[in-house]
């Protein structure tokens, strides 16, 4: 099918989207009006944990964003560099409605809300971060998920000139990611546009990322540029490369250690060297919302 590029004046009916151009505010206005000064408008969701969020510069300094470098700090020292506007998302695969979907159109029909979730990487460290976003069910429902589509499957931008550690083979490029289609559809999974209030930072993953918070941060691919509704378990970067040590679901489970070293317990960014060490919760702390997903499922097997 020809791919085309679709606002969703497109997609919508006319009065319905008259009206929403009359009262444009919140998050397309937002977006539209230009790096460094976008304020997000946004409500508090009650998803939030009451935990108190790391900092700003915790959250900015600290980064795994192999685009940009293998180091923590390579993402912000790198990532001024990537030009985020224009932006645009290839929906395609087992949709009714696939086409090439400017990133203004494809949230400023989304109520942004913030939500406080908890974040964890693999390499045992963790963070409490205030992303703003809307559910990524949301978007999937307006462009229609056909039938037999079963995981949604998700690409990074490739552009190694501004994108320097795309100039190394370190991974298969483009980083992809992939989720199964009700985990994608469960109300905690976000695409987010930004976090402390402003628009996403470049080395966050700018000008839109996924934010899955029960599972180990890998899975929450950033800079996106194409979602595809597919049939089969769709290839993963980091499974790719090692899957023995990275699998499919990663979800955050304390009792499946990394061959290397153990997810019993996690490191509390920014509480120093030898503090903030805390045990690591089931899922992430989010085993009531999610843990029916995976019910009757070896999650050592399936890891």
């Amino acid at each position: 099918m020809k791919k085309t590029t679709l606002g969703w004046s497109d997609v919508t009916p006319k009065h319905l989207w008259l009206n929403r151009r009359a009262v444009l505010a919140g998050a397309g206005a937002a977006l539209l009006a230009g790096p460094a000064t976008a304020k997000l408008t946004y409500s508090p969701s009650s998803f939030s944990t009451t935990e108190e969020p790391n900092s700003f510069e915790d959250i900015t300094s600290y980064n795994n964003f192999y685009e940009f470098g293998t180091g923590k700090e390579d993402p912000a020292r790198n990532a001024g560099a990537l030009t985020t506007d224009p932006w645009s998302i290839v929906i395609d695969g087992l949709v009714d409605r696939p086409g090439t979907y400017d990133i203004a159109d494809v949230v400023k029909d989304q109520p942004l809300e913030e939500r406080i979730y908890r974040f964890r990487c693999v390499e045992a460290w963790s963070m409490i971060i205030p992303w703003i976003g809307f559910e990524l069910s949301g978007l999937l429902n307006r462009v229609g998920v056909q039938p037999g589509a079963k995981y949604v499957a998700f690409e990074t931008l490739v552009r190694p000139d501004e994108m320097v550690g795309q100039q190394s083979p370190i991974l298969d490029w483009p980083y992809r990611e992939g989720l199964r289609l009700d985990e994608a559809m469960n109300p905690l999974t976000i695409l987010a546009t930004g976090l402390y209030g402003e628009e996403m930072p470049k080395q966050n993953g700018a000008p839109i990322r996924l934010v899955v918070p029960w599972k180990y941060g890998f899975k929450s691919i950033k800079s996106i540029v194409r979602i595809s509704l597919v049939a089969e378990e769709p290839p993963t970067t980091w499974n790719m490369l090692q899957p023995s040590e990275y699998g499919f679901y990663a979800n955050v489970n304390p009792t499946v250690d990394h061959p290397r070293w153990s997810q019993a317990t996690e490191r509390r960014v920014g509480s120093g060297l030898f503090g903030g060490r805390q045990d690591t919760l089931m899922f992430n702390g989010y085993e009531a919302e999610v843990a029916s997903l995976y019910a009757g499922m070896d999650l050592a097997k399936f890891y």
